[in-house]
């Protein structure tokens, strides 16, 4: 990928994570995406009746992943070490990474750094068939919870960081709209689940 982005770390944008076709949880997402194109978000948020909430949260994360690396990857030649020195959503929102297993101890670092460590590590717990289990009648872990969280408190910090840094190169390229939709659905996915805090 590293012909779209010039001289860009081609890890930056990570490929889409699929969701395998004919599965339990692709059935799900089909659920969700039906539910998105009726215009109503927060109908769109709520656990379809007799489902696993752990199988939508993850199907949920999945697609969220999916989105805000696609959004990223259209902005990516405005984030640049140059340009975001550091991880922020303004001077009060600082992020620096650590994942607790190659990081531990948190690091400050650049924007473009700081998404693309992130991206790896969101890319690697939900290959993680012990955290994110794709086959039918597999459980998930008891802390899946919290994993998830984390998860999507992450990918919140790439939504903050394009808004407060980037938003008006989102405008010269149209997708505003695209991102404010994106958004607005990240946002009532957590708070109906309580899962950003």
């Amino acid at each position: 990928m590293s012909f779209l982005f010039s001289s860009r770390s081609s890890k930056t944008f990570k490929p889409k994570k699929n969701i395998p076709e004919g599965s339990h949880q692709y059935e799900l997402l089909k659920h969700a995406e039906a539910t998105l194109g009726s215009g109503n978000l927060r109908q769109a948020v709520m656990l379809p009746e007799g489902e696993d909430l752990n199988e939508w949260i993850a199907v949920n994360t999945v697609d969220f992943f999916n989105q805000i690396n696609m959004l990223y990857g259209t902005i990516t030649e405005f984030c640049t070490e140059a340009s975001c020195p550091v991880m922020s959503a303004g001077p009060r929102y600082e992020y620096h990474w650590a994942d607790g297993t190659n990081i531990k101890k948190p690091i400050k670092c650049s924007a473009p750094k700081y998404i693309d460590y992130l991206m790896t590590w969101v890319q690697d717990q939900l290959d993680d068939e012990t955290l994110f289990p794709s086959k039918i009648g597999v459980p998930f872990p008891k802390n899946f919870m919290s994993v998830a969280k984390t998860i999507l408190k992450r990918l919140f910090r790439v939504y903050a960081h394009i808004y407060h840094q980037h938003f008006d190169s989102v405008m010269q390229l149209q997708e505003e709209a695209h991102l404010n939709t994106s958004f607005k659905h990240f946002i009532f996915f957590v708070q109906v689940r309580d899962l950003l805090i």
